[in-house]
């Protein structure tokens, strides 16, 4: 049974709690980076490797960090093992970190990283709270080398930078076609979990580190228990 929700925190991650196309956390690289396969591959690993690492220890610290300080704690972990990934990224990896730019050091305030500190690892041991950093990683970028595929095939006409095909349609390595290519996946991935029989969660506080704190959460899930009580 404990292997079981085991594998449960591990693959939820991937398709039915997919944080970038079920929860859409992280909007902001995903849309960014991934005019190509290649950076979209460099941002998935650099953000799993963070969450990975920000899960376990912020995890096994849980039961000593003080409530009132909880966030700012949680951000200054996330924010040493991005620095720790960035130093790596620069010695071993340049040409990712010149095509990430920016984007790579933003990983300390990405959404995804900080939800999940506070929606789970924050609540959770150390073992289940690694593969759900893990699982959740996979999905991020599972989800980023899709649309980075998409959107250099059919933009550039290229795929890992070997050219493929004669057309090129510019417009999809452009944010209008990034927000297409993102709409269409969303869309598949809400088919994918209704085939499924499984749940899509569409609740917009849904991953939001302040959501127990938030008036609006509050409204939303009475009014989701008003529903199940007149059912």
């Amino acid at each position: 049974m404990a292997q079981k929700s085991l594998f449960q925190e591990f693959t939820k991650g991937i398709v039915k709690e997919n944080p970038v196309l079920c929860l859409v956390l992280g909007t902001c690289p995903t849309l960014a980076v991934t005019t190509s396969a290649f950076n979209a591959i460099g941002m998935g690993v650099a953000a799993t490797a963070v969450l990975i690492c920000s899960n376990a220890v912020i995890s096994a610290l849980r039961k000593f960090i003080p409530d009132k300080v909880r966030i700012p704690a949680y951000i200054t972990i996330i924010a040493g093992f991005v620095t720790v990934v960035q130093m790596l990224v620069k010695a071993f990896a340049p040409a990712i970190n010149d095509s990430l730019g920016i984007f790579l050091p933003l990983i300390v305030v990405n959404c995804i990283i900080l939800g999940r500190a506070e929606m789970f690892a924050g609540k959770n041991p150390v073992i289940p709270s690694i593969l759900d950093g893990l699982g959740m990683g996979i999905g991020f970028t599972a989800a980023l080398l899709c649309m980075g595929i998409i959107r250099e095939l059919l933009g550039s006409g290229s795929l890992f930078g070997i050219q493929l095909l004669p057309v090129q349609i510019l417009i999809f390595i452009l944010p209008p076609g990034g927000f297409f290519v993102f709409g269409m996946l969303i869309m598949l991935a809400n088919k994918l979990n209704t085939k499924a029989g499984k749940t899509v969660k569409t609740k917009p506080c849904d991953g939001c580190p302040m959501a127990d704190k938030c008036s609006q959460s509050t409204c939303a899930n009475t009014e989701k228990e008003v529903a199940t009580d007149a059912d």
